[in-house]
Parts: structure tokens; sequence; C-alpha cells
């Protein structure tokens, strides 16, 4: 580790421990959410039944390390465009995703933990929620004096982050549609009112509106596909912005989503095909195999920057099993197409059953990179959350960063004093 990258973490870290000079002011969050909320009839009292859905206090990030990530970020999209890559990863993938319409998809979400060697990459998803959540989480930080807010800027302006957001969206439209208007987007996902995140679909529904875009929040179920055109009722669907886990259209309750992306019939963002090249965990052992990715031709600068970043990652075989057995107290187990941290395992704590499950199922195994830490003041008492940092990208380029804070095996939106956090970029020598 160079002295500058060893400096620029110390001094991050030690913001982590011990900087308290920034917290959420949850009256302005409250009125926030329940100022885009009201129309859709959403109980005011969101902040209390999702009493660990945002973190008091944010987490420091090195910009450095930022930079880091927006490098990895963008060799990841350079290997997406080989070719040679790109016929490897759908060729494992289901007839559903070989449909290229031309959109990127929205909101990637590139999850990283700061490890000893800095940012690495430990997954990535094409349907990352929580975007809108942490804008106005961002907007309702509070520092203690004007000294940090000098350092580390003012609140983020809103307005101008919507409008961004729904440039992207249009963007995406006209991609697959050119001039015309964009008139209506579905929401969908499977029993949305019941999903954790489903506040969030209510505050798209209300920023898609409020700029004319008229919007249905639906269960795939309730689309048909009729008239060369998606319906849900008696509504045409334009565009479908996309929030299930049925990420390839496989299940029956899908049938209609599967039929419209294959005929090209509605906008689909994120779509399968984008999944298949990004974020199924099949593709992690190949971007981490330097020999693979110089077989397929991808330059050296963007091997080295996969290399540094990349925790080593294989397939679960018949072939490896036992030595991954033996290996697995340093390893990490991830079904490959799975999600929000579900059927994963930590190979220290494994069981034989659970191991003969994973052997006979699809799963990769990552390099352990332990998550880093944010100490906290809960209910008087310092605590120490472990932290992973998010960012959102657009066609390669970051849009946002925010962090999740949580105890456990993996993260969640359930424990005390952690939740979603909004990050601060820290220059070089910076310490409270």
């Amino acid at each position: 580790m160079s002295m500058k990258i060893e400096a620029g973490s110390r001094h991050t870290d030690a913001l982590n421990r011990d900087c308290h000079c920034i917290s959420v002011n949850k009256e302005i969050l409250r009125a926030s959410l329940e100022a885009n909320l009201k129309d859709a009839g959403l109980p005011g009292e969101l902040l209390d039944v999702h009493r660990h859905l945002f973190a008091d206090t944010p987490v420091f990030l090195w910009q450095g390390h930022i930079d880091r990530m927006a490098r990895l970020i963008r060799a990841v999209q350079t290997v997406a465009s080989n070719v040679a890559y790109r016929e490897a990863v759908l060729a494992a993938a289901p007839a559903s995703a070989r449909e290229d319409h031309g959109s990127h998809g929205v909101f990637f979400g590139f999850d990283f933990h700061l490890g000893e060697d800095g940012p690495q990459l430990i997954e990535i998803n094409t349907n990352a929620g929580g975007v809108l959540l942490n804008l106005y989480l961002a907007a309702a930080q509070q520092a203690c004096c004007t000294e940090v807010v000098r350092l580390f800027g003012g609140n983020v302006n809103v307005t101008d982050a919507e409008n961004e957001l729904i440039d992207m969206f249009k963007e995406e439209w006209r991609l697959q549609r050119g001039d015309l208007p964009l008139g209506t987007i579905a929401i969908v996902d499977t029993e949305p009112r019941s999903q954790f995140l489903y506040p969030e679909f209510l505050l798209f529904q209300s920023l898609f509106e409020r700029h004319g875009i008229a919007v249905v929040i639906a269960d795939p179920k309730e689309l048909s596909v009729r008239e060369r055109a998606l319906w849900a009722g008696n509504q045409r669907i334009d565009l479908v912005y996309n929030r299930l886990t049925d990420f390839y259209f496989q299940m029956p309750e899908s049938a209609s989503l599967l039929a419209a992306y294959k005929e090209g019939i509605a906008v689909f963002t994120p779509s399968p095909y984008a999944y298949a090249l990004f974020a199924d965990k099949r593709n992690l052992p190949i971007l981490s195999d330097r020999d693979r990715l110089k077989a397929f031709g991808v330059d050296d600068e963007t091997i080295e920057t996969l290399g540094q970043q990349m925790p080593a990652t294989v397939m679960v075989t018949q072939e490896n099993a036992g030595q991954l057995w033996e290996d697995r107290k340093e390893l990490f187990f991830k079904p490959v197409t799975g999600y929000g941290s579900r059927g994963a395992y930590r190979g220290a704590k494994l069981t034989r059953k659970v191991w003969e499950r994973i052997v006979h199922s699809d799963y990769v195994a990552q390099a352990v990179v332990p998550p880093s830490e944010r100490h906290l003041i809960i209910n008087g008492q310092k605590q120490s959350l472990k932290l992973d940092i998010r960012c959102v990208s657009y066609n390669g380029d970051i849009q946002q960063l925010s962090a999740r804070l949580y105890q456990g095996q993996t993260t969640n939106l359930r424990t005390e004093g952690g939740g979603l956090a909004t990050v601060f970029a820290t220059p070089d020598g910076v310490c409270c």
C-alpha cells in the first residue's frame, strides 16, 4: 500500500471511528418523505414502521477510494462490451436474456467492502433499490457547525437530483423509441405492496407523475399482452421499471413480461440482457480470472484494475468441492442468481448438511473480504457496525454513493442504529 493510500485510509478510518459531527435531522427527513407520499395514502409513521431503514449518522469515504471504485466500474463496462465475454456469458444464460433492445439499464449497484488493499467489489446488482430513499436521506444531513459544512459541503439539491433521474429514464426510452413521447411507466415487482421497499415505489410514482408520466405499480400477474402492446388493466404500458428478482422472467407469472420483452413491445429497464452481462454471479469468476480475460482480448490496464479490486471467485463444482470445503473458512458462498444475501453463507459457519445442498446447486465461492466498520453512539453507548459501500451507476458513471450499516453475517435493514447511510467524501488530511 502506498503512503498516500495509507494516509487517506487512516484519516477516513479516524472519521468513521470518532466523528459524530453530522447527523440526520429526522424532522426534515420525515417532512420530505411525507410530502411525496401523502397522495399515495401512505401512513405518516413511515420512519416509525421502518425504524431501522435509515442510520442516524453518515459514513466517510476517502476520495481516492471513490476514484478507484469509478475505475473499477469503467473496467467492468469495458469487459461487458467485449464480444468474446458477451458470447461466453450469454451462452450460459437463458434464451430470454439474449434479446438486446438497446437500453443501458437503470440503477446498477456495485457493492464494495473496504479491504486492506482498498475497495473490493463484492457483487453487482442490476435493480438496486434505495436510490430515492438515499436521496432524501442525504438532503436531511445536518452538520454541527459551519466548519464541518465547509469541509464536506452543503446538502444535496433534491430537485436537480430528481431531474437527473427523470432524464435517465427518458434516455432509456429514447434509446429504443427515439423521439416518441413517454406516457406510462409500470413499476413491477411481485406483490409490490408487501415489499419492504414499497414506500420507494410510491416515491417513484410521485416523482414520475410530477413530470407528467402516468404510473401504475403492478404485480406481473396483473399484466397482459394484447394488440401488440403490454397492458395493466386498461392502461397501456410504454416502459417497465423492473424491480423483479425473477431476473430472467422464468416464473409462470412473468409470462406476459417475457412475451413483451422478447417482442420489444415495451421498454424494459433493467432488462434480462443487462442482468446476464453484469449481475449474474457466474460472471464473477470470469471478471476475477486474468488469464481468461487475456484470452478474450481485454486490454492490460482493464485486467490490472479488475485484478486489484476483484476478490478471487470460482464456481462450486463436484471437482473442486473437496478443496473448497477445506478452504471454507476463507470463503463466502453465494447462489448464482441470488439477491439480498438470500442463500448466502459464510464458509466458517457452514454445516455439512448445508454444504451438500450448495454442492448440488449453482453457487460461487468468493474469497472473504471482511467489511470495515463505523463506530456509532447508540442509546448512549459506543458500538461498532459493519459497513458496505454501494455505488449506483448508469452507463458506467457513478450517480450515487451510499452505505449500509449492519450487524450479523450479511447486510440487512433491521439493525439498531443501522440502515441506509449517506456517504461523505473526504480529501487527504481531513480529520475531526
